[in-house]
């Protein structure tokens, strides 16, 4: 005789609710296992700020926070590509190079040809898409390291860049278009605008993702913490904002300049759409599954050469944009644009940001952070009327500790398991 024995279900677990402190505990300890994201480019920021407020003054007033934002514009926008071709574990040493043969182009086709801004901007963007294609056919289908062809690269495009500007000469921008993009503000009332329209389109994708995960029982953050993040961020735009439109002319009798740089709004939209196309598509999955195995990617069905091909297109596109900024606040092009240290500073952004030089690990907003700390830097050091080459110094030591950072927190997350 066979007996069955009928158990009474018990109540079902439920997950606890997240509590502000156990969201503590855990980025805390992702913290100690390795994953330190930004923070070191926040705390650097801080850092370098408060030293330079307190050993100049003039560091804090309204004209220097919006040179701020001019002088590390356009090696922000190329970091921002190189986030991506990092993400790969790869490197590209031709894009400051690149960005200024795309300002060449512009230059010629705006100036010299006369064709209005909007199609000497294409032009540029697509020279650069040019240039991106043939390094990653070179890199992806025929094998070269990227190392190589890049670094062959920054050689021949200083040679097109001299061709383009007739062995040295300067070739002005004129058109008002494009000499706005870094040397024009937007209207008061327009920069507060934006900024409602920005924090309010973050926090309702911020709701709107707590209230789907919540819904399908997954584990979300704490409302709290939701909260908390969207309150950041509106005080730090309310901040940046008001500073920013605060008037900042010595002579108000013969000019006005108030208003937030048009150059801002550029890189606002250019984050939200890169930080968009990494982290909400099947792209963007893509390329953070090839840079962390590129042969596990492979095998899961990935076109590993289509996405190592399209990271380095996506690179020099953005070395264009850098350099239509860069000819933007130099009133002109000249053979040197793109190059001295804007390779050095970009690929320092996006890695003092906080972007993996092993791949598989960053974020565009790494870029926005690293150019912050770079632009603060070369700006403080410039008030303290220190010399190039202490800046240079200085800026390599930042960068040195960064990649030491980032080797010691790749060693602790791979010593416990969690990459």
């Amino acid at each position: 005789m066979t007996m069955t024995v009928v158990q009474e279900e018990g109540p079902a677990s439920v997950t606890p609710a997240p509590t502000v402190a156990s969201h503590a505990r855990n980025y805390w300890s992702r913290v100690r296992g390795g994953d330190i994201g930004a923070l070191p480019a926040v705390l650097g920021l801080i850092v370098l700020c408060t030293v330079f407020s307190i050993a100049r003054p003039s560091f804090l007033t309204a004209g220097n926070f919006a040179n701020l934002f001019t002088q590390g514009a356009a090696v922000t926008l190329i970091a921002m590509g190189l986030v991506f071709v990092l993400l790969l574990g790869e490197i590209d040493l031709s894009a400051g190079f690149a960005s200024g043969v795309c300002a060449a182009v512009l230059a010629n086709v705006v100036t010299v040809l006369g064709y209005p801004w909007y199609v000497a901007v294409l032009a540029a963007i697509a020279t650069g898409v040019v240039i991106g294609t043939t390094i990653g056919i070179l890199v992806a289908k025929v094998g070269i390291p990227s190392f190589v062809v890049t670094l062959a690269g920054f050689l021949a495009f200083q040679g097109i860049a001299l061709m383009l500007m007739e062995e040295g000469s300067n070739i002005a921008i004129r058109d008002e278009v494009l000499l706005a993009i870094a040397n024009r503000n937007l209207p008061p009332l327009v920069g507060w605008l934006l900024a409602l329209v920005t924090v309010a389109g973050y926090g309702a994708t911020q709701l709107l993702r707590h209230r789907k995960r919540a819904s399908r029982g997954l584990v979300t953050d704490p409302i709290a913490v939701v909260f908390a993040r969207i309150g950041g961020l509106a005080l730090v735009l309310g901040v940046a904002v008001f500073i920013l439109n605060l008037e900042r002319s010595r002579n108000v009798l013969i000019t006005s300049l108030k208003g937030v740089p048009i150059v801002v709004p550029v890189i606002a939209v250019l984050l939200i759409l890169w930080t968009f196309v990494l982290q909400r598509t099947s792209y963007g999955r893509h390329v953070y599954a090839v840079g962390g195995n590129r042969e596990a990617a492979r095998r899961a069905g990935i076109n590993v050469d289509r996405i190592r091909i399209s990271v380095f297109v996506i690179c020099s596109s953005m070395a264009a944009v850098g350099g239509i900024v860069a000819a933007s606040r130099a009133n002109s092009v000249d053979p040197n644009t793109g190059g001295s240290s804007v390779l050095l500073y970009a690929v320092g952004a996006a890695v003092i940001g906080g972007t993996s030089l092993f791949g598989g690990k960053g974020r565009v907003l790494d870029a926005v952070l690293g150019g912050a700390v770079i632009a603060v830097i070369d700006n403080g050091m410039g008030l303290m009327e220190y010399s190039s080459g202490v800046k240079y110094v200085l800026t390599g030591v930042v960068l040195a500790l960064a990649a030491t950072v980032d080797a010691f927190s790749r060693r602790r997350s791979t010593a416990i398991g969690t990459r």
